[in-house]
């Protein structure tokens, strides 16, 4: 099992499913998931896809993880992602996703045996933050602009005594390829504070 280092983080991470190719300087991490890669469970059971790369660590029961997310977009659904993952059936995704109607999007996936999918907002950039935050039995994901302000995607849980990683995925669904670059990597071993007040 490959373990890597990337500096600001507590431990080192592991992959689950290894990706078609990845780097990292200790600061930033590339990840490429080769074709038809996906972590999804349809509920009419049309999709049930979980081999997607995840790079994964374990975190303190209250974190905030934050970074930022640049994606080579090709495909329908390629995707950066920061993941949430105690198993097939239970994890949670926050992904800057291109969209079919090919343009980024904001979409949050929270998988307790099948998913629940949803798109937050058109996300019309090359790079967005993005932001998990563990508060000791729920979660919550946060998007933003400029790591300043930080909007609200989804507040949530995984069930009781459900016991999740956290770190990093890219996906590429319906592609042949999708490179991801996570940078500006903060993470901090404390709770947030407001779900809404935006920092």
């Amino acid at each position: 099992m490959t373990s890597v280092s990337i500096d600001n983080l507590p431990h080192w991470l592991e992959f689950d499913q290894r990706p078609q190719a990845w780097r990292t300087d200790g600061q930033s991490l590339m990840l490429t998931a080769g074709p038809r890669t996906d972590l999804f469970l349809d509920p009419l059971g049309v999709v049930q896809m979980t081999n997607s790369p995840r790079l994964l660590f374990k975190a303190h029961p209250e974190f905030m993880l934050s970074a930022r997310v640049r994606v080579g977009f090709g495909a329908t659904y390629d995707a950066g992602v920061l993941l949430l993952y105690a198993n097939e059936k239970h994890w949670a995704k926050l992904c800057f996703e291109y969209a079919p109607q090919q343009q980024p999007m904001i979409v949050s996936v929270v998988n307790k045996d099948t998913s629940d999918d949803s798109n937050a907002v058109v996300f019309p950039s090359e790079q967005v933050y993005l932001r998990v935050a563990g508060l000791n039995g729920a979660f919550a994901f946060h998007y933003s602009h400029d790591a300043q302000y930080w909007h609200l995607v989804r507040y949530f849980g995984l069930g009781k005594d459900v016991d999740a990683r956290v770190g990093f995925s890219v996906q590429s669904p319906t592609g042949e390829a999708c490179q991801a670059i996570f940078d500006q990597i903060v993470y901090s071993p404390t709770r947030l504070a407001d779900l809404r007040s935006g920092v």
